[in-house]
């Protein structure tokens, strides 16, 4: 991924059988589970866990969800989610995802657009203590 603000974080899944239909296929809504537990992942690796950052007073609503399936991952693929901040923005940000299966299949790519907000939901410019660690990490 080009575009990348700081570093690509990767997140390992095994897909199990709960999350997959009658023909043992990852159901499509369930990437959007996957991309978030990879997200979260991705800011613990920053060295905050995403408990932390909302006790700042920061939260990150997702504001828009895209996917786009390339082939099917199944029961019991391990697969392989990389995760980029492509975009910080005054009050929003984007994470970007590759979903790769083990081989190096490409299984699906998305991402996921965040908004700034308060805990009174009112948007407010990314802090700079925020901006700092997607760039850089924790100190």
């Amino acid at each position: 991924m080009d575009s990348a603000i700081g570093t690509e974080h990767i997140y390992r899944h095994r897909v199990s059988y709960g999350e997959t239909d009658a023909m043992k296929v990852l159901y499509y809504a369930e990437y959007l589970h996957i991309f978030e537990r990879a997200r979260s992942a991705y800011i613990r690796e920053l060295g905050v866990s995403y408990s932390e950052v909302e006790e700042k007073g920061l939260y990150l609503p997702v504001r828009e969800a895209r996917c786009r399936y390339r082939t099917p991952a199944r029961y019991d693929d391990l697969l392989e989610v990389r995760t980029v901040i492509s975009e910080l923005g005054r009050a929003s940000m984007i994470f970007s995802y590759e979903v790769l299966r083990g081989e190096g299949t490409l299984v699906a790519t998305g991402h996921t657009e965040h908004a700034c907000v308060g805990p009174d939901g009112k948007p407010f410019r990314l802090p700079e203590w925020f901006i700092a660690i997607c760039r850089e990490g924790a100190k």
